[in-house]
């Protein structure tokens, strides 16, 4: 290797700060600055001092006439990696923008993630013909944050493309599908408040495009899915049409449908459109009981269901009703329950035990590990944990606690539980609620459990949640 092979290598190492005052000092480094490979600019990387810029005229100027620098010094050859995070306050001119973009992605480029600011009045549009001619066939990794993308008819400009993030970007299906057309080697899509999509279409030959989460794009009506081993799709917003095709075998799916029912939609319609479901995740903020079906997720293993406020809670919500859930999984072996109540001044258990409702002639055969985060003295609560332990003949643990302290069934962060966490403040009300739920453990599940199975009992920390309680 050469020695000056070597100074560029050793200098493409450097953050963006140290390679420029390297450059400052060294000529061999002033040579390689010319065609540095990672290309870091935000208002931290090029070393904005607030102050100083209120003074002189402010971030935006000096924002500006440093990257316009940075740029202007640079050869375009030899860049892997651009990312631009223009500061909101910053307007930047269209055509110096253009030829910021023009000198810092060609041929070779690898990663480009670009955030434009929110407060144009229109868009910023990204201009294609800056792909065109072999510079965007070697990019990787394309994310665009606050502009608008259009790519035309006969679009062939990323065919090495993997990932591909568009968060508030204006592009409507058709456009999406002509970038698309040629992007064989696509793994990964996300795409969030996009506004102008109204069907999203993900055909069959992209067949290695595994992820897709879809999120806030609230025009949207229909998803066609016809990518292969498109296994994890992930969608939040408002319910849209959703269709696989023969080839399609979406395994794990997550969704949260805003201001409805989404248990109610995930038992009535995804057992016949998503037939292939192994993990499913849930979660509901309005809610009508589980209906109870014919239609049977034949192949779910995994189920997570997050309820959160008033509109899931009892009188309003009916957490036995769960057991349709249950009933429609035979499959099922792990359901995770995560409760993030608000209101707990009606349904308790206390004083109305004497009437505990059963469903007869429901069991759940696989069913191994139930955990329930957040559980409270709610008398359906506890009603559909005993049912679970009368009726999961194959159930090997039972976690209980008390406390909501995660989400989905993720990371318990408690002093008293996992050693090194530090717990998280927590009202006092929900404390005295924990307490409550502790005592509901002991009189109406304790005695029910199995000799078979191991229970689990979270209580709030002894130390960083301590307070005094009187028992209910």
């Amino acid at each position: 290797m050469l020695l000056q092979d070597v100074w560029c290598h050793i200098h493409s190492l450097m953050p963006l700060r140290d390679a420029a005052q390297s450059a400052c000092v060294s000529h061999a480094f002033l040579r390689s600055w010319r065609c540095h490979p990672n290309l870091n600019l935000t208002e931290t990387t090029i070393c904005l001092n607030k102050s100083a810029c209120r003074k002189k005229g402010g971030i935006a100027r000096f924002f500006t006439m440093r990257v316009d620098n940075i740029l202007k010094n640079h050869s375009g050859i030899g860049v892997k990696t651009l990312n631009l995070v223009i500061p909101d306050s910053c307007k930047v001119d269209t055509h110096c923008l253009n030829r910021w973009l023009q000198i810092a992605i060609a041929p070779g480029i690898e990663e480009v993630l670009i955030s434009f600011p929110q407060n144009y009045k229109t868009k910023y549009s990204f201009p294609c013909a800056l792909l065109f001619g072999g510079c965007g066939n070697s990019i990787r990794h394309l994310c665009l944050i606050d502009c608008a993308f259009r790519p035309p008819v006969g679009f062939d400009c990323l065919r090495s493309l993997t990932k591909l993030h568009l968060y508030e970007v204006c592009i409507t299906g058709d456009e999406l599908g002509n970038l698309f057309s040629n992007c064989f080697t696509l793994e990964q899509v996300q795409l969030r408040s996009c506004g102008e999509l109204i069907s999203l279409k993900m055909p069959f030959w992209l067949e290695q495009l595994s992820f897709l989460r879809v999120s806030e794009c609230n025009m949207l009506q229909v998803i066609e899915i016809n990518a292969p081993n498109l296994h994890t799709l992930k969608f939040f917003g408002d319910p849209v049409h959703l269709t696989l095709g023969e080839s399609a075998k979406v395994k794990n799916l997550t969704f949260k449908h805003s201001n409805n029912s989404s248990i109610s939609y995930a038992i009535t319609k995804l057992p016949s459109t998503v037939p292939t479901l192994e993990t499913l995740g849930v979660t509901s903020f309005s809610e009508i009981n589980t209906p109870v079906v014919t239609d049977k997720f034949l192949n779910l293993k995994c189920l997570r269901i997050y309820l959160s406020g008033d509109e899931v809670s009892p009188p309003a919500y009916d957490y036995l009703s769960l057991v349709s859930f249950l009933d429609a999984s035979p499959a099922l072996e792990t359901f995770i329950l995560s409760v993030h109540h608000k209101d707990v001044k009606h349904g308790s258990v206390f004083g109305n035990a004497s009437h505990m409702r059963q469903i007869l002639g429901h069991k759940h055969d696989r069913l191994r590990k139930v955990q329930i985060n957040g559980f409270w003295a709610a008398k359906s609560m506890v009603e559909l944990t005993c049912h679970i332990l009368e009726n999961a003949t194959s159930l090997e643990s039972l976690t209980v606690d008390t406390i909501f302290d995660g989400f989905m069934g993720g990371d318990v962060r408690r002093c008293s539980i996992q050693r090194g966490s530090k717990c998280r403040p927590i009202p006092r009300d929900m404390i005295l609620e924990a307490h409550k739920a502790l005592t509901a453990v002991n009189r109406y599940i304790l005695g029910r459990v199995p000799p078979a199975v191991k229970l689990n009992v979270w209580e709030p920390c002894s130390q960083c949640h301590a307070i005094d309680v009187q028992s209910p």
